[in-house]
């Protein structure tokens, strides 16, 4: 970088004019007589003193040079920072690379100084916007009344970049979206709340107001408190006034099932019963079907409790009555499962108990679950008790078929004849099974014993002893036909041997009443052996008629091989 001095011409002006005061100093002295050496002197002085001078003024340039270079230092460092800051790119060279003297270059630098200032200015006026309203965000959720400024505001400058500005700006949407939801949700619970004080008839307006004076305020929506704190209160005020809710519909409905019950227990009239409609028609609804406004106000409940004491008043007499009704549905269940109950016991109890003072309700509702549980056991005995009538059945026919077969004139031409073989041949069938229902019944007793802990009692008595008894008692009747029908081929053996060493001695002798109804236990007629059989066989086996008389008193019936007895 060059500086430019003094043209030539100025400088032979200088010299044309130091010339000629030099000549006339001369003169001067020449007139005064100085002396050489003093005028080499005042010559050295003068000299010494225009060398003053200019040192001073070259000292004075040079410091302004300096300052020069300094302030377009100064301005190219600021440049840079506020470029830094920015974040943009310059587009001015550096200085050293730049034509022309500092003050030219000056005069180029301070217009991009200038101007990356006013860019500054601008961006921090931006920045304190965002930052602004990210604090006023901030402190609506933090719960700060207190009204946020830009004077309250810092802006950082060392970092004014675009990207930071963007940063700022993308979470200012996402508090502006923060605060909407708040906002979405102060309302919702607002409304979720007016709508329950609604159905209760409870004042609104006292309870916005207790959460946050602000929310009380319909008409503006940005004065509503959107804080963690308010949000929570909301949300305590919503479960609160749910479980209010809850407790007065089932409150509601307890007394409405009351007056229903109560109602049917002593026949009120139709329209004694539309007064509290509206209470009981709630018994079925659930909590999202109430809406009505005060369907659900404390009046209500009283109105109902109040009517629920005055009939509750009045059904003692009634109670009594269904109590004793019940006793005879219990026993009545029990009767038909064969299950025995000491009825006279039970309801000198009963009249105890009622006496006593105790709670009728109570009692009623205890006989209804006794009747329940009487149900249930019913039900459990019912295929057992199913099993059982079908031994009896079994069991009454095998006796019938006995008593037939001994008749000796079952097969005597008469009326009911053939339906009496029918009969017969049905109970063979019948009594052929007996062994497996007996052996089933007797696996469904100890299942139902097993799971309930219990014995199976079928009229005071355990069925499985019964069973067994029975079991054995069939044992031994089939062990006493067996030896029956035995005896009775000996005896008939006997008699044939007879008959042959010394000639038949039977008698023939007529046949029953044709009027007698034959083949029943009532009607037998004593006739031979050969009537066992009917006279309608064609090809009848005849024997001696009374030849068990002559058999030795100590013959003995002895059993074939492989001969058993006909039980279980």
């Amino acid at each position: 970088m060059s500086i430019s001095v003094s043209s030539p011409l100025s400088l032979s002006k200088s010299a044309t004019t130091c010339g000629s005061l030099l000549q006339e100093l001369q003169e001067i002295w020449d007139e005064i007589g100085e002396s050489d050496s003093e005028r080499d002197r005042k010559l050295l002085q003068v000299e010494q003193e225009c060398l003053d001078i200019y040192r001073r003024n070259v000292d004075k340039e040079r410091k302004y040079k300096a300052e020069l270079h300094q302030s377009l230092a100064k301005a190219e460092a600021e440049i840079s920072r506020l470029v830094s800051a920015l974040g943009e790119q310059a587009s001015l060279p550096l200085s050293g690379k730049m034509k022309g003297t500092l003050k030219q270059i000056l005069t180029v630098i301070d217009p991009v100084l200038k101007d990356i200032r006013t860019k500054k200015l601008e961006r921090i006026k931006e920045f304190l916007n965002i930052e602004t309203q990210i604090a006023a965000i901030c402190a609506e959720i933090a719960g700060n009344d207190s009204v946020i400024s830009p004077t309250d505001i810092q802006v950082n400058e060392q970092d004014l970049t675009a990207k930071r500005l963007g940063e700022l700006k993308s979470h200012l949407q996402e508090l502006q979206s923060e605060k909407n939801l708040r906002l979405q949700r102060v309302n919702s619970y607002m409304s979720e709340i007016h709508e329950l004080t609604v159905v209760m008839s409870l004042d609104f307006k006292k309870i916005i107001a207790n959460i946050n004076p602000s929310l009380a305020n319909h008409l503006s929506v940005q004065s509503k408190s959107i804080s963690n704190e308010t949000l929570a209160s909301l949300t305590s005020e919503v479960n609160s006034l749910k479980q209010l809710k809850q407790q007065r519909l089932e409150r509601l409905q307890n007394l409405g099932s009351s007056l229903i019950e109560l109602w049917n227990l002593m026949d009120m009239p139709m329209e004694e019963q539309l007064k509290f409609n509206h209470v009981t028609s709630l018994v079925s609804s659930s909590i999202d079907d109430i809406s009505r406004q005060g369907s659900l106000s404390i009046h209500i409940v009283e109105q109902a409790e109040v009517e629920v004491e005055r009939l509750s008043a009045r059904k003692t007499s009634k109670l009594r009555e269904l109590i004793f009704k019940r006793q005879n549905e219990l026993e009545e269940i029990y009767r038909s499962v064969h299950m025995d109950v000491d009825s006279e016991t039970a309801r000198q109890i009963l009249i105890q108990v009622m006496e006593s003072g105790s709670d009728l309700s109570d009692l009623l509702s205890s006989m209804d679950d006794q009747v329940v549980k009487a149900k249930e056991q019913a039900a459990s005995r019912k295929e057992v008790l199913d099993k059982v009538e079908k031994w009896k059945h079994a069991s009454q026919e095998e006796s019938w078929l006995d008593e037939y077969e001994k008749d000796e004139n079952r097969y005597s031409a008469g009326k009911g004849v053939h339906i009496n073989l029918k009969r017969a041949e049905k109970a063979r069938i019948l009594v052929s099974k007996i062994p497996s229902l007996v052996e089933n019944l007797t696996a469904k007793i100890k299942a139902w014993e097993k799971e309930r802990g219990m014995p199976f009692l079928y009229h005071k008595a355990p069925l499985l002893h019964t069973l067994e008894e029975y079991i054995i008692s069939r044992q031994e009747k089939q062990e006493q036909k067996r030896r029956s029908r035995e005896q009775k081929r000996l005896q008939d053996q006997f008699a044939a041997e007879q008959e042959t060493i010394y000639g038949s001695k039977s008698v023939k002798k007529p046949l029953g009443n044709a009027n007698t109804v034959p083949g029943t236990p009532n009607s037998r007629r004593i006739s031979t052996p050969s009537g066992r059989y009917g006279a309608s066989i064609g090809k009848e086996k005849r024997g001696s008629g009374n030849v068990g008389a002559v058999i030795p008193l100590n013959y003995v019936a002895l059993a074939k091989d492989g001969q058993k007895s006909g039980g279980l």
